[in-house]
């Protein structure tokens, strides 16, 4: 229990530059702009054309159905 104020110093410290970055973020619109990209990134891979580019670009497709086969 030597170094006990050395590790209270450490957290402090990383638990304010984890706040700052958070108030950056909310500041700046971070997690809007992420919430937009991530809502049209899962309504195109919803799409009929978005899973046929998953699936055209997926080249262990085959390996997996095989496995799948024989178990």
């Amino acid at each position: 229990m030597k170094f006990v104020g050395w590790y209270v110093k450490i957290a402090l410290g990383s638990a304010m530059v984890g706040a700052a970055m958070e108030l950056f973020m909310i500041h700046t619109g971070f997690y809007d702009k992420v919430t937009v990209l991530e809502s049209e990134k899962r309504a195109w891979e919803s799409s009929p054309e978005g899973q046929a580019v998953k699936e055209a670009l997926n080249p262990w497709r085959k390996h997996d159905e095989e496995a799948q086969k024989k178990t």
